[in-house]
């Protein structure tokens, strides 16, 4: 089985690699995806993320959805994210690593147990839900309490369909997804299948 950090890199490169027309064309059948996701209903409260580095976008869904309330994260203290409502031209400030996020003071943050779902980028994921992310560990310190407990927010892990293994190996602080939407299919992770 291939490492994490392998994997991360072959993935970001295979990502970054992609041209213009299939970054569109992914995110537009993607898009097709999301609509059909009956979870996301009118006025939900909906954490997506700033596409970089060749993550698939959300945003042909989004403009195509302005019934909901849209929020991206913001990093925190202690490796953690809280998320921001934010609209298009809204101001935006890039954080340490390069990604912009909602110009907002600390009073307009909320937590992710106030988000009905979040819609967060993955580098590699397989059928059972478990998810490779970019390492630093952020989605799941923010979403340990899904562990615990039920839904909400639904945890819905975003890709492209060639981000697909097999079987990833899991740690003890992974949080599984309960849906995966690529550009070709949802798929929904029984509960039976989750690691």
């Amino acid at each position: 089985m291939q490492t994490r950090d392998f994997l991360r890199d072959q993935i970001r490169q295979r990502r970054q690699g992609l041209s213009a027309s299939e970054r569109l064309q992914a995110s537009q059948d993607l898009a097709r995806q999301l609509l059909a996701l009956v979870e996301l209903v009118p006025h939900a409260r909906v954490a997506g993320y700033w596409a970089t580095g060749g993550e698939i976008s959300l945003h042909a869904w989004l403009i195509q959805r302005p019934d909901v309330a849209f929020f991206l994260p913001c990093l925190q203290s202690g490796r953690m994210l809280r998320f921001a409502e934010w609209r298009v031209g809204a101001p935006l400030r890039v954080n340490r690593f390069g990604i912009p996020e909602p110009e907002v003071g600390g009073e307009h943050l909320c937590e992710a147990q106030q988000i009905d779902v979040i819609l967060m980028p993955l580098l590699a994921f397989d059928r059972t839900g478990a998810r490779l992310g970019m390492g630093g560990g952020y989605y799941d310190r923010t979403c340990a309490f899904r562990q615990r407990q039920a839904m909400p927010p639904l945890l819905v892990g975003v890709a492209y369909h060639w981000q697909e293994q097999e079987r990833l190996s899991a740690e003890s602080w992974d949080v599984p997804m309960d849906v995966i939407a690529t550009d070709r299919e949802l798929i929904r992770v029984a509960l039976g299948n989750r690691r």
